[in-house]
């Protein structure tokens, strides 16, 4: 068992132990005047958080035993052994900050409520996403 499948299980015996605690706790400590068992919202609450953790942790578990040895999990592993590419950035592109204004657009129009505010930020929003996935598929300009 590795590290990703330790941790979830980890954290899901932390969530199943403070799930029967809950339960003790809110069925039988009568100080708040609910008196008809459990409280059922922080119940399902906590017993979701648990499945959940004990979900992830099966499937790291599973997919873990059938992986070569990761380098997070080998001892003598260097930095360099996990880094791979980290892809393109462009440095000079005008598009995130569009995006960021668009964006800003479309708050301050839900915010308010301003319905033309919110159209126009999302056009913009749709308009500078095209832009920035475009930005080098497009062929350069004539002039």
């Amino acid at each position: 068992m590795r590290a990703g499948s330790k941790v979830f299980y980890a954290i899901a015996t932390y969530l199943g132990i403070s799930l029967i605690v809950y339960i003790f706790g809110t069925v039988y400590v009568k100080d708040d005047g609910y008196l008809y068992g459990a409280e059922w919202a922080g119940t399902v609450g906590l017993l979701l958080a648990f499945l959940l953790a004990m979900m992830l942790a099966g499937y790291l578990h599973f997919t873990e035993a059938r992986m070569d040895i990761l380098p997070e999990d080998w001892e003598e592993a260097e930095v360099e052994d996990k880094a791979g590419i980290y892809g393109f950035f462009s440095p000079w592109s005008i598009w995130p900050f569009f995006m960021s204004v668009a964006i800003a657009l479309l708050g301050f129009g839900i915010i308010f409520m301003y319905y033309w505010l919110i159209a126009f930020g999302a056009a913009a929003l749709v308009f500078a996403c095209g832009g920035l996935s475009l930005q080098y598929g497009l062929p350069k300009e004539k002039h």
